[in-house]
């Protein structure tokens, strides 16, 4: 949702991220040195090796008899009826339907024609989806859908970010806030339109102090004057924004709106978490987003120290109460959607992700549950890099934000597609 930006590990800086490429470096013998009494033509140095490039995906062999069946890969209950509340069926439904959508236009097609992944085809990621379409409607339990996934799917498994496959998880959420059109004396941060000439500004960029001031109050002196779309009550609130790259958006006037993301400046992402913690200010047994926010709003000073380290600056669009949508355009569904690096992991097809989540507690709090959870493919973000990320879009609002801010952890993620 161009988020596209993950909640913990954006801010916190805490996932690991190595390349997938494997280099041999090689040091030619150089030849004698031209001197005054034996002057001679150097030779050109012969090129440089290629790196060889490591497939972001492993095709695995996975039995039928895996016991007990609620710990193998593929069951996922919330599907169903579970513990007194309705399955999401109806939801992942849609999410599949979206994704068919997408893999239905000249992108997709265009994008699958430089897949790296032998096997992995435009229409063998559409036929599977159709007919895990077919198998999710007549299940009706989750061991009965888990035993069809696995004798008609082959798994493609991320091979992580060690090469073993272990795959860092964080969570993304579409937060609700209130905002004003106009500039007031209690709502004074914007958020900015996309400039018209973007594409035509020098690089490097201005930085994102450039554009807001340290304290975020900039206002005419910055050369968006004019682009401003909404203005917050809290700095923390616009920022928040940036981060997740969408929000739904309550006027003072009584109305309702929602924002997404149009473009950016061309910097990479800045830890400001991780900043923290380098500062002593931020406990890293304690790493996650509420910490930060919880910190902020003690340290409201600080926000003009650190919010400026990541110079990225992010613009926006309206989309009048649209839903939060996915880096192939298609809108991102709670707890079916996720978001990988789109240069390496196929868009828009069926994944199965096991992790560690965090759900509702029966006495309230949060209580951490290791979940196999089916979804789509849908999104990206500008801080998930290589195969051992993945984003995990947790929905809408203050308990989706609850969860995204201390999802964390290590877990798998498989790629499923019909067997040749």
């Amino acid at each position: 949702m161009r988020k596209k930006f993950a909640l913990l590990s954006l801010s916190l800086g805490i996932a690991t991220v190595i390349p997938f490429l494997s280099v041999v470096a090689q040091v030619p013998s150089l030849p004698s040195l031209p001197t005054p009494g034996n002057p001679q033509i150097t030779p050109p140095l012969p090129p440089a090796p290629q790196p060889e490039l490591t497939p972001p995906l492993k095709l695995m062999e996975l039995g039928l008899d895996c016991k007990p069946a609620h710990g193998c890969l593929g069951w996922d209950e919330q599907l169903f009826w579970h513990r007194g509340k309705k399955g999401d069926r109806t939801a992942l439904l849609q999410s599949i339907d979206h994704s068919l959508r997408y893999l239905n236009t000249p992108r997709a097609a265009n994008v699958y024609q430089n897949y790296p992944v032998q096997g992995i085809t435009l229409e063998r990621v559409r036929k599977s989806l159709q007919r895990f379409r077919q198998l999710l409607v007549a299940s009706k339990t989750p061991a009965e859908l888990q035993a069809k996934v696995r004798k008609e799917f082959a798994f493609y498994k991320s091979v992580g970010n060690d090469g073993q496959g272990t795959v860092k998880f964080t969570a993304y959420y579409e937060p609700v806030y209130t905002a004003s059109r106009t500039r007031t004396a209690q709502y004074k941060y914007p958020v900015y339109r996309l400039p018209s000439d973007l594409d035509k500004w020098a690089k490097p960029h201005p930085k994102r102090v450039d554009l807001e001031g340290a304290d975020g109050l900039l206002g005419n002196k910055s050369q968006l004057r004019g682009l401003e779309m909404l203005w917050f009550r809290d700095r923390l609130d616009a920022y928040m924004i940036h981060i997740q790259g969408s929000a739904q958006i309550k006027l003072t006037n009584g109305k309702t709106t929602s924002i997404g993301y149009a473009g950016a400046t061309d910097y990479p992402w800045t830890s400001i978490g991780g900043a923290l913690i380098k500062d002593g200010k931020l406990n890293p047994k304690n790493a996650t987003m509420p910490a930060m926010i919880a910190h902020f709003k003690k340290n409201p000073r600080d926000l003009d120290i650190y919010l400026p380290l990541w110079e990225r600056f992010i613009f926006f669009k309206e989309s009048n109460g649209k839903p939060a949508t996915g880096s192939i355009g298609v809108p991102v569904t709670a707890e079916r959607s996720i978001a990988t690096d789109k240069s390496l992991m196929p868009p828009g097809a069926l994944a199965l992700i096991y992790n560690s989540f965090p759900y509702p507690a029966p006495g309230g709090g949060l209580e951490r549950r290791a979940v196999s959870r089916f979804v789509l493919d849908q999104d990206t973000g500008s801080a998930i890099k290589g195969p051992g990320r993945v984003d995990y879009f947790m929905g809408t609002g203050k308990l989706a934000g609850d969860r995204a801010g201390i999802t964390g952890g290590n877990g798998q993620l498989h790629y499923l597609l019909l067997k040749e």
